[in-house]
């Protein structure tokens, strides 16, 4: 228990801090890439797998470790790069994504980096939707891109979409409301978008917290109390420029922003979770991705005192 809460301590010590930690590896050629170590559980030399017949593409097979199956996904092919030619002489980042546990096979692992959130910048423009990469960074030099997880995941194992029948018929008048989402993942962005167009909501999306903190400031310049025109915030956690539980001690902090609602919508997932929401001050936290539980904790914080419809334009 002792282990346990010191790892709670020294992951709530940054938050609210606009920083991250990155696991930098590589995927067989020179190229650096990152992924956040709040989702990386351990890293392993990869063990026998044991290989499945009609497996999804780039799922070299499966490991059992401390009693539970993992599927070992080869992350350079699930990109359309060379796969890893010898499995065993690779290595296994065990990570939690969205409530589930993947190995994603590596090449090599390089080391891990303290950063700032505002040195993460979203990829350049004109690199079109086929890319797999949800932000870039310099680190001695050289350029790390960082791994959009939801992207691959999405389409290796896909993910339910649609709101059940039941819960939309729950939704009465969705249209009234107005919902800022913010994700740096455009899977995940379109994701809660479709899940608030089902119960007729209006949505408003922004990639980052940065570009999200200045919409909001200018709404609050243009309309004074921004609840008249925007219901609740769905923010994802991790985003380059400024990360959700900046993004939500911020509008805490200014007396425009403050009273609207936030659902910090996330992939990270674990014992962290409740500490984080009380420590910035968001009102709830619900971990990605399931319609059903998104549609239905909308609807729950659409019935809020502190949630409001807006104001017809």
């Amino acid at each position: 228990m002792a282990g346990v809460m010191e790892g709670v301590d020294a992951r709530t010590q940054m938050v609210g801090e606009n920083r991250l930690e990155l696991l930098l590896f590589h995927l067989g050629a020179k190229q650096r890439y990152g992924i956040n170590v709040f989702k990386v559980q351990e890293v392993i030399q990869c063990p026998r797998l044991t290989q499945l017949p009609n497996t999804a593409h780039a799922v070299r097979g499966i490991v059992n470790m401390r009693g539970n199956t993992i599927s070992i996904i080869d992350l350079g092919m699930a990109m359309g790069e060379p796969p890893v030619e010898d499995p065993e002489k690779g290595y296994v980042i065990i990570t939690e994504f969205n409530r589930k546990v993947q190995g994603m096979l590596v090449h090599s692992v390089n080391r891990i980096i303290n950063m700032n959130w505002k040195d993460i910048m979203p990829p350049p423009s004109g690199m079109g939707k086929n890319i797999y990469m949800t932000a870039v960074t310099k680190v001695d030099g050289d350029l790390i891109e960082i791994i959009d997880v939801e992207k691959v995941l999405s389409e290796i194992v896909g993910q339910k979409t649609t709101v059940s029948d039941e819960i939309v018929d729950q939704g009465g008048d969705g249209e009234k409301y107005h919902v800022l989402v913010v994700d740096d993942s455009s899977v995940a962005r379109n994701q809660v978008k479709r899940t608030l167009e089902q119960l007729g909501v209006k949505s408003t999306l922004c990639n980052d917290g940065a570009e999200a903190l200045a919409f909001l400031k200018s709404m609050a310049e243009e309309h004074g109390d921004i609840t008249k025109k925007l219901s609740m915030i769905i923010s994802d956690v991790e985003m380059p420029k400024m990360d959700g539980y900046t993004l939500t001690a911020e509008i805490r902090r200014d007396p425009a922003l403050r009273n609207i609602y936030i659902a910090l919508h996330t992939s990270l997932s674990g014992v962290f979770n409740k500490s984080m929401v009380q420590k910035v001050g968001a009102d709830q936290f619900l971990p990605k991705f399931n319609p059903d539980e998104l549609a239905k904790m909308v609807l729950s914080a659409l019935e809020n005192e502190k949630v409001h419809a807006v104001e017809p334009d």
